[in-house]
């Protein structure tokens, strides 16, 4: 039987059981047909055939992102991005923001993400003051890189009807000034209930789907676990966008969002919409909510106070009855099960709800999953391999906000997203970006995996540092899994889907430390080439 398209001369990773590194792939149709020497694979050639010599390039399953924001990550690339190079002060962020405000009709919104306090000259927030001072007949906001906190002009706060008079929300926070003056500033559940009046339009949200896959595609990310939309109208938009054929990602939802997540969460399960449904290109995932808030904020919940501020142990979203009430239901009903959780006392509170489910009803392989788990302690650990869950940690983030981490958290950074310690007690682990927060770049993730440095240098919790074989796992075969997926995908094996990557040169010849150098030059998704730079074609 001849093949569709063969990669021949490659060092083609194929993730199977036993890392086995061969030389050509053969795809027929979607699926993949054979794995092997030049020589076995050549025998599956015929005049219809095409060939792409790799020369010595690297061939691998494609990038699976366990964790990411899809339509989020898209919408931010409309507004203003305070991660630009230029922006290095409040100044330059206002004058963005005015730049903007001179184009934009009045009423219509001005967003900008991506900042962080500790990246600029003053080492502080925007304030009220200085966002009315551009304007108060658009409403402004501008969104902290954790995504988890905003600060906002007076027109938005009019709008999503907040005044000094508001009550703090359940796990967030109205900020105010000693005289019982709004700052602006929303921090998690306030700004998360803030977003449901800073809504985007369909057309925006629709761009920002085909935007983000995009993005994805070119970095070699063939599926992604969708962490929660904005809404109901995003998550509708998304499927509707998987349905038509316009976006070619594969996508595995997670039933949850970032607005109102527990009222959405009830209501999908109360739909019946079960873990699975679907099809191989959009899956509904687990049942999701947050229990804590970001690890740079800092808001995660905590069992001891921060190292940069002992009095404080973040924020707790839910109490862990209120957690049991949604989520041990869920386990009842069938569904996997997972949280945003973050700190040490966030995680501990979740592990005791599911294990509090599995003794009431008992079930095999539910595959529970933890995002983030980011403080997670020896005996954390130990429960969660009691337990069989699967913590999705976050590889990159060290590498963009690593400094923070150790100013806040001390020696628990030894114990952030642990990776080596998760593989070596056989825990399944597998590995996501968290993007727009950081880069969608695997190979940043990939690189700080193996490396467990900071983008300045400074070594983090270097005990945890993985190989890189480990590493493209935890991107590939590992993400299948948490999906129930391995099956099809995650590794190049025959009669799995044909779902590929080729790097621009060989990764097992790269240093080390030029891992987060290393580009795509082909990205293949369903036997289909949807992106591709310079190969040769024979």
């Amino acid at each position: 039987m001849s093949a569709t398209i063969v990669f021949v001369n490659g060092e083609v990773i194929t993730v199977d059981s036993n890392d086995t590194v061969k030389q050509a792939v053969a795809i027929s149709g979607n699926k993949i047909t054979a794995v092997g020497s030049n020589a076995e694979i050549e025998k599956l050639i015929d005049a219809n055939t095409k060939v792409i010599d790799l020369n010595g390039k690297t061939l691998m399953p494609g990038f699976i992102d366990a964790h990411l924001h899809l339509v989020l990550y898209g919408a931010f690339q409309l507004n203003i991005s305070c991660k630009d190079a230029a922006i290095q002060s409040i100044s330059d962020i206002l004058t963005a923001v005015s730049e903007r405000a001179k184009t934009t009709p009045e009423g219509k919104w001005i967003r900008a993400w991506g900042f962080n306090e500790k990246f600029i000259k003053e080492q502080r927030y925007p304030t009220l003051q200085e966002l009315d001072a551009i304007s108060t007949n658009h409403p402004i906001v501008i969104t902290r890189t954790c995504g988890h906190i905003g600060v906002a002009n007076s027109a938005a706060l009019k709008l999503a009807e907040i005044d000094e008079n508001t009550p703090n929300p359940q796990g967030g926070i109205i900020e105010k000034d000693s005289l019982g003056k709004l700052t602006g500033r929303l921090i998690e559940n306030s700004y998360m209930q803030f977003n449901e009046v800073a809504r985007y339009s369909q057309e925006e949200l629709e761009q920002a789907i085909q935007i983000a896959q995009q993005h994805f595609i070119e970095k070699g990310i063939t599926s992604v676990h969708e962490a929660g939309t904005f809404d109901q109208e995003s998550f509708r938009l998304m499927q509707l966008a998987s349905h038509r054929g316009d976006l070619k990602i594969r996508v595995y939802a997670m039933i949850g969002t970032l607005n109102n997540c527990k009222e959405f969460t009830v209501s999908m399960l109360n739909s019946g919409v079960v873990t699975g449904t679907g099809n191989d290109f959009f899956k509904i995932g687990p049942a999701k909510l947050f229990t804590d808030g970001s690890s740079t904020g800092p808001t995660i919940a905590t069992r001891e106070g921060y190292t940069s501020n002992p009095e404080d142990y973040g924020i707790l979203y839910y109490s862990e009855e209120e957690l049991y009430e949604v989520l041990g239901e869920a386990h009842k009903m069938g569904y996997q099960l997972t949280v945003h959780a973050q700190g040490d006392k966030a995680i501990e509170m979740y592990l005791n709800v599911v294990e509090r489910a599995l003794n009431e009803s008992p079930r095999d392989n539910h595959r529970h999953r933890i995002e983030h788990a980011g403080i997670s302690t020896p005996d954390l650990q130990a429960r969660m391999k009691q337990l069989q869950m699967i913590p999705i940690p976050n590889p990159p983030f060290p590498y963009e906000f690593g400094e923070s981490y150790l100013q806040n958290y001390g020696e628990r950074t030894e114990f952030m997203y642990p990776v080596r310690d998760f593989i070596d007690q056989d825990i399944m682990c597998a590995a996501g970006s968290d993007t727009p927060i950081t880069t969608c770049n695997p190979m940043i993730g990939i690189h700080t995996a193996v490396n467990r440095e900071v983008n300045s240098g400074i070594q983090f919790g270097q005990k945890q540092r993985i190989t890189l074989l480990e590493a493209i796992r935890l991107y590939t075969y590992n993400a299948a899994y948490a999906s129930f997926d391995e099956h099809i995908k995650g590794s190049l094996e025959v009669g799995k889907l044909a779902d590929l990557i080729v790097l621009d040169r060989s990764i097992l010849s790269t240093n080390p430390t030029d891992l987060k150098d290393i580009g795509i030059e082909l990205t293949m998704i369903d036997g289909e080439i949807v992106y591709e730079r310079s190969l040769s074609i024979i």
